[in-house]
């Protein structure tokens, strides 16, 4: 097999079994699974008076925001800042986005947590019905 993605099939190798799903993976060379994600990047504007407070509670971020992130299927999670704007990236492995979002939005805990930041953040007026953080369109990447 050279490569699995985007199926639902379940394979089998010595030692190994692994169910392929959306998010997929295919082995690299033998012994070696790369796992395929979906990167984000989104952008929002912070307010200037709030910079300090805002990057002082990332700096000591709750526990259970740290667990929910993860267990919602968002890994390498970065938040960047320049000139009043906040610009986010992420990877998802999971397979089912909206329900992860979903499962995060309905927590209580993050709810309590995003009490905290919105008032500190000014979403983009471009930004998408629905949508806090402006979701980016990848243009480019490289490994």
């Amino acid at each position: 097999i050279n490569h699995l993605q985007k199926t639902n099939e379940k394979v089998d190798f010595p030692a190994i079994s692994l169910e392929i799903r959306e998010c997929g993976a295919f082995p690299i060379h033998l012994g070696t699974w790369r796992y395929l994600m979906k990167r984000f990047g989104q952008i929002i504007g912070v307010k200037p008076e709030e910079f300090d407070q805002y990057t002082k509670y990332h700096a000591a971020i709750w526990p259970e925001i740290l667990q929910m992130i993860s267990e919602c299927n968002i890994r390498n999670y970065s938040i960047f800042h320049k000139d009043g704007l906040l610009f986010a990236y992420f990877e998802y492995v999971g397979d089912d986005f909206d329900a992860d979002m979903k499962k995060m939005g309905d927590d209580p805990k993050t709810q309590e947590w995003w009490a905290i930041m919105k008032p500190m953040q000014e979403p983009l007026k471009t930004r998408a019905e629905g949508e806090w953080w402006a979701t980016m369109q990848e243009v480019f990447h490289t490994d």
